[in-house]
């Protein structure tokens, strides 16, 4: 535990003007950022007595080993970049919403030629129209189900429409009614795009001028008589109202707003989000965060302001947002918020009326999803730390491994070596963290060797960043300077010094489990100790049985079944070993989409697509003479040369028929009598020896 006495700024020595601040711990990770409106006074609630700050700041300054500033010009650039900090470096000291999901929209492609209604997740695309988000990806289904009636866009993707374009035959869609079908020309492009538009504006709450013109088109349709196309446009009506009914008004005025509700307690915190558009309550969504800091329900605010609009621009920003309570100063974020939209935005506390009875729907949603919350938590939290404790007590450690990393070896029959690195933190896996390795220190078949190579690569990288970084306090020198081994990764000098962000290595695990038993072990081992680290603890899970092996002894420990400690164990190593075997995949797969004219220097994609199309074939290109390659549009003498020379040393030896002892003259190389140089090829021999990939 640090003292904050040993990092403390000079008097004087905090500028008293806007900016944002970072505190670091040992390792240099950024832990924390905040922006204040004067640095120097909001430091210095840091560096006061211990015993007066709130524990959570205890622990973050003593957690910490050092602070750093940036001064801006105003409240507003602090924000900005506060946000952009945090979305950075996502410091584990401050306020982060956890999206429990990634929430649906109703999308409309009008970047598109034939535009076309779907479902979207994810980042937001330009060009796109967006309605939402939804709670549930079937309420959007259900939506345009109803609408598709009235408004048959195409909802169809790029495969089915141009499958549908070549055979002049629509969809199941275009035959019912419910697709106008602009694959088959059915619908000219412009009248479709003006079909998509009319069903934007209808989403956007534009719908009493078309229900009046469908109700009076109807009306014409029964005074001539026309009973059947009156009976249709009645039930198109129909289901538009029903769709309306879907998000029944709940302000008048077709108001544009968001609005925010907070349920909190000691630990944690629930935030609620209505998005009203038009009126009418167009999406919901949530997110809950534990208070790892000292927070005001005003600050909780802020940071949802942050987390909500931190990357949208224009109208995905209302001009109404209806807060619990208001940040402290306000007058930053509200000009953040007219920035983001290109316009005024009001941001305030609805005190009466109907805006007022609709947040307090959004607060007791709010409350209930902090209940539900921390229902699930409560068995997830025990369940964790129990697993935990128990492989502390079974492996004899001196606290909990809150971070344990996991190694595997994955080949095939000795090709194609690869390993990988798994994290979890706190019980849950940090995919940000994983890693993959080349073994290269060798050639074959050897797990043993493999693992004491990645560890001690692994492990080396540490102790540089551990040494540049200058923590070392014995003037022990580590292997430094030495290349990464093939790691893929620049050597720790030409990173960058401050940019905060945890390196590769730079952050050691309490616990190294490998996946094997004793001698696999035994070789992790034998790499700390040879690096000449003894703090962090090591043991291996064997498959057979499902055994735990610590170093130099030469019985396992074996844990009950029932035991969360084993569970965990068990899905750290099914992590890393799922995680190495589809490394070693994608590198089987590369090879075999490789050719002997992927080793000529020069010969792009282009000319080496022409050869084959010229020739026909590997094979016959293999047996065609320098003076025929340089019949090859872009081919000159001397890139014929170098492809002769290459493929004679490529070449393959014949096959033999085993029964009959005959050399086969096949008259095509597999695989190789069609397509490019570069596209995969089948030969059957990866799956059928799937099974003995390790």
């Amino acid at each position: 535990m640090a003292d904050p006495s040993s990092y403390r700024p000079e008097p004087g020595e905090i500028p008293d003007s806007p900016g944002v601040y970072r505190f670091r711990d040992e390792h240099r990770r950024v832990i924390y950022v905040g922006k204040a409106k004067s640095l120097r006074q909001r430091l210095a609630n840091y560096f006061q007595d211990l015993a007066g700050l709130h524990p959570r700041t205890r622990s973050m300054v003593t957690t910490a080993a050092s602070v750093e500033w940036t001064v801006v010009s105003t409240e507003v650039e602090a924000l900005q970049l506060e946000y952009s900090w945090i979305k950075e470096y996502d410091p584990r000291f401050n306020v982060k919403y956890r999206d429990d999901k990634s929430y649906p929209y109703l999308a409309v492609t009008m970047n598109e030629e034939f535009p076309r209604v779907q479902v979207m997740r994810g980042q937001k695309k330009k060009g796109v129209r967006y309605f939402g988000p939804y709670a549930h990806a079937w309420a959007i289904r259900d939506t345009v189900d109803l609408m598709l009636r009235v408004f048959p866009v195409r909802t169809c993707s790029a495969g089915v429409f141009k499958n549908a374009a070549r055979t002049g035959r629509p969809c199941l869609l275009g035959y019912i009614g419910k697709c106008s079908a602009p694959c088959v020309d059915r619908i000219p492009a412009e009248d479709h795009r003006e079909l998509a538009e009319e069903f934007c504006d209808f989403m956007a709450g534009r719908t009493g001028t078309y229900l009046r013109r469908l109700e009076k088109r109807m009306a014409e349709a029964a005074e001539e008589m026309e009973y059947e196309r009156a009976a249709r446009l009645r039930d198109d009506i129909g289901a538009l109202r029903k769709a309306m009914e879907k998000n029944a008004v709940v302000l008048a005025d077709a108001t544009d707003a968001d609005l925010i509700a907070v349920a909190e307690d000691e630990l944690e915190a629930a935030v609620q989000i209505f998005h009203v558009r038009g009126g009418r309550v167009r999406g919901q969504r949530g997110w809950v965060t534990d208070k790892v800091e000292e927070i005001t329900t005003g600050a909780l605010v802020e940071h949802a302001l942050q987390q909500l609009y931190g990357e949208e621009t224009g109208d995905a920003v209302p001009r109404e947002v209806l807060v619990p309570a208001l940040p402290d100063p306000v007058e930053p974020v509200q000009q953040w918020l007219t920035g983001r939209r290109g316009s005024g935005v009001s941001l305030r506390v609805p005190q009466r009326g109907d805006k007022r009875a609709l947040m307090e729907t959004v607060e007791r949603n709010a409350q209930q999803a902090l209940v539900l919350h921390k229902t699930k938590r409560a068995s997830d939290l025990t369940t964790r730390s129990r697993a935990l404790e128990e492989i502390t007590d079974a492996l004899g450690l001196d606290s909990a491994p809150l971070r344990i990393e996991c190694y595997d070896i994955s080949h095939l029959q000795g090709d194609d070596v690869v390993a990988s690195m798994v994290v979890f933190e706190d019980g849950l896996a940090r995919k940000s963290e994983y890693r993959r390795f080349q073994i290269k220190g060798f050639g074959g078949q050897d797990d043993v060797r493999s693992m004491h190579e990645v560890i001690t690569r692994r492990f080396r990288r540490y102790l540089a960043e551990k040494e540049r970084t200058g923590e070392w306090t014995d003037g022990e020198d580590p292997v430094a300077g030495e290349s990464d081994g093939g790691l893929g990764e620049p050597p720790a000098s030409t990173l960058t010094e401050d940019d905060g962000r945890p390196r590769r290595f730079a952050y050691p695990p309490q616990l190294v489990v490998v996946d094997g038993g004793a001698p696999q072990v035994a070789a992790a081992q034998r790499a700390l100790d040879e690096l000449g680290i003894d703090d962090i603890a090591v043991c291996g899970l064997a498959k057979r049985l499902e055994e735990v092996w610590l170093p130099g002894d030469d019985d396992p420990v074996v844990l009950p079944r029932t035991s969360e400690g084993l569970y965990l164990l068990q899905r750290v190593r099914d992590e890393a070993h799922r995680f190495a075997i589809t490394y070693q995949r994608s590198k089987r797969a590369k090879r075999f989409r490789s050719s002997p004219l992927d080793d000529v220097p020069g010969l792009g994609e282009t000319r080496k697509q022409a050869l084959i199309k010229h020739f026909g074939s590997l094979k016959k290109l293999r047996s065609a003479t320098i003076e025929q390659i340089c019949e090859v549009p872009g081919i000159g003498r001397k890139t014929a040369e170098t492809i002769a020379g290459a493929l004679a040393q490529a070449a393959p030896a014949p096959a033999v028929n085993t029964a009959t002892g005959e050399i086969m003259d096949d008259t095509e190389e597999p695989g190789q009598a069609t397509g490019s140089p570069g596209e995969p090829v089948s030969t059957g021999a990866p799956d059928e020896r799937r099974g003995q990939e390790r």
